[in-house]
């Protein structure tokens, strides 16, 4: 069985987005559609409330770095 994502297993979320998604702005998202994309990741189980925005600036950051 796989490892359930959490909010703060930022490197993994950045490396599932980027297979999930790999034509997106990474630059220029917003951070309500990467809030919403990370939940839609097949293994993520996190509460939704448990996001602010220094983690979706650190998933950003690391799916940046995932794409370099």
């Amino acid at each position: 069985m796989a490892k359930k994502l959490r909010w703060t297993d930022v490197h993994d979320i950045a490396i599932e987005l980027e297979e999930a998604r790999p034509d997106v702005d990474v630059v220029n998202l917003r951070f309500t559609d990467l809030w919403k994309w990370v939940q839609e990741i097949p293994d993520f189980a996190d509460e939704p409330n448990k996001s602010n925005e220094k983690i979706l600036e650190a998933i950003q950051a690391a799916w940046i770095e995932e794409r370099g």
